[in-house]
C-alpha cells in the first residue's frame, strides 16, 4: 500500500447542495414508523441530512460491492472491505422543510493501524452543511478500509451489552434496511443482497446500517429529554443484522446521555453520546 500517493488525497474538497423537500422528511419519518408535521419551515428529523447531498454516481460507475469505484473524491485505497466506523456531529441550529441544503466536504486525514485481522486505513472526512447561509452543522465521519476475513476465521467474542432502564426495541427488517438505503442513496449490497452478504462477505445475513442506527438512538435521545442535542457521537463496535431485534438503551451520565444498540444477549453494536 503506497500511503504516500494515498496521503495526496488528504486535502480534496467537494460542494454539493440539495433541496429539503417535504416529500424527503415524510419518508424519513415513515421509513422509521414515526409521524410529525411536515410543512414548509418545519425542522428537519435529526440526522435527516444524511439523506442530503449525494452524488449521482451512475449505476456503470459502482464496483463489485455497489460502493462508488474508488479514486475519484475518496482515495483508492486497496483493501476490499469499507464500511462507516463513525462520527461526531456539531448541531448549529435545524435545516427546515423548503430549505436548500449545501455540504461542504473534505478529506482531512488517512492514517494506518494494524487490527486483529490485518491492516485497517481510516479515511476522515470533515463536512459542513449550511442552509440559505446559515450554518447547521458540522460532522467528522471516519470511514475504515480493511481486509475480507480469511475462510474460517474466528471472530473475537465480545461481551454481552449491559442493560438500562430506558429500552426501545425495533425490527431491523429487510424493509426496514432496503427504504434506509434507498433514502441515502447507498447501494452497498451488505444491505440489501442476501446472498452477496452471506456468500462473497461471510456475514451471517444483513447488514444493519451505522448511520441507520445512529439516526434511532439520535431520535431516542431527542424524545427523552425533549430537545435535539447539540452535540452527537457515534461508534461502531460490532455488526448487526436484519431479523434479530435490535434493543436501544439510554442511561444520562455526567449531564449527557450515553446510549447504545444490542441484540438480545449480544455485545453493543453502536455506542453514542449526546449532549445538549
Amino acid at each position: 500500500m503506497d500511503l504516500d500517493h494515498l496521503r495526496g488525497w488528504i486535502g480534496r474538497r467537494e460542494e454539493a447542495s440539495e433541496m429539503l423537500t417535504p416529500v424527503l422528511a415524510a419518508r424519513f419519518l415513515a421509513t422509521f414508523d414515526r409521524s410529525a408535521e411536515i410543512a414548509e419551515g418545519t425542522e428537519a428529523p435529526l440526522l435527516l441530512h444524511h439523506c442530503l447531498c449525494h452524488g449521482p454516481v451512475a449505476t456503470a460507475g459502482l464496483g463489485p460491492d455497489g460502493h462508488p469505484e474508488r479514486g475519484g473524491f475518496l482515495p483508492p485505497v486497496p483493501l476490499p472491505r469499507r464500511m462507516w466506523a463513525g462520527g461526531s456531529i456539531r448541531f448549529h441550529s435545524a435545516a427546515r422543510v423548503g430549505e436548500v441544503v449545501t455540504r461542504q466536504s473534505e478529506i482531512t486525514d488517512l492514517r494506518l493501524k494494524q487490527g486483529r485481522s490485518g491492516p485497517l486505513c481510516f479515511v476522515t472526512l470533515t463536512h459542513d452543511y449550511s442552509a440559505e447561509g446559515r450554518a447547521v452543522l458540522s460532522e467528522v465521519q471516519d470511514i475504515v478500509y480493511r481486509e475480507a476475513p480469511a475462510p474460517g476465521a474466528r471472530v473475537k467474542a465480545l461481551p454481552p451489552a449491559p442493560q438500562s432502564a430506558e429500552q426501545l426495541e425495533v425490527d431491523p427488517s429487510p424493509e426496514l434496511l432496503f427504504r434506509y438505503s434507498a433514502l441515502t442513496f447507498n447501494s452497498h449490497r451488505i444491505h440489501y443482497d442476501l446472498p452477496y452478504a452471506t456468500g462473497a462477505e461471510g456475514y451471517p445475513g444483513l447488514v444493519v446500517h451505522g448511520p441507520m442506527q445512529a439516526a434511532l438512538l439520535a431520535g431516542l435521545a431527542q424524545d427523552l429529554l425533549g430537545a435535539a442535542p447539540t452535540q452527537f457521537q457515534f461508534r461502531g463496535l460490532s455488526p448487526a443484522f436484519a431479523g434479530t431485534p435490535l434493543t436501544l438503551h439510554a442511561i444520562e451520565e455526567d449531564g449527557g446521555m450515553k446510549l447504545w444498540s444490542a441484540a438480545p444477549g449480544g455485545p453493543v453494536a453502536m455506542e453514542a453520546y449526546a449532549e445538549w
